[in-house]
């Protein structure tokens, strides 16, 4: 019988991924995306995609299209955030049980050059952050996240410190 306390501790998100990775490169990548941009809104107006994930990291993908471009035609600061901030909250998402409300903490951005083509995000966790997501009912970790334009130029420079809370107060 399912019991309450193995609900609270499922992992939608988690099982999703798992799910996907099982189907082709192609198939899985057009999932993946089609949740995320589902959840979050915002990563389907500029078209963010999610290239591959084992769970532990992820690769996404922000194409220099029209409507994520700034006045000089590279990707803008703000798509580039947007980029960051999705990528690391992706990979937290998936290793919090799911009694467990992810929130961005602080984002801190340095941008060192210009952009030039696609950009791409790569976000991943240490097994000892993954530990502690799974085992404190609070907390928070600076998630490690690497920023790549098209010649595989790191033009930002980002840290991204998540929290998680109960979602329900007691």
């Amino acid at each position: 019988m399912f019991q309450r306390e193995d609900y609270v501790r499922t992992k939608p998100l988690r099982s999703f991924a798992k799910k996907a990775n099982t189907y082709p490169t192609w198939l899985r990548q057009r999932m993946l995306t089609w949740m995320f941009r589902y959840k979050v809104k915002l990563t389907g107006t500029v078209s963010i995609d999610i290239l591959e994930t084992d769970l532990k990291s992820v690769t996404f993908r922000q194409k220099n299209y029209k409507k994520a471009q700034n006045h000089i035609g590279s990707v803008h600061a703000a798509a580039m955030a947007l980029l960051a901030e999705s990528s690391t909250g992706f990979v937290v998402g998936v290793n919090l049980p799911g009694d467990k409300l992810p929130l961005i903490k602080e984002m801190n951005f340095k941008y060192v050059k210009r952009a030039q083509g696609d950009m791409h995000a790569v976000a991943h966790l240490t097994d000892e952050q993954i530990a502690l997501m799974q085992t404190q009912e609070k907390g928070e970790v600076t998630v490690a996240v690497k920023v790549t334009d098209a010649q595989g130029i790191e033009p930002v420079l980002c840290e991204m410190v998540w929290a998680w809370v109960p979602k329900t107060r007691k």
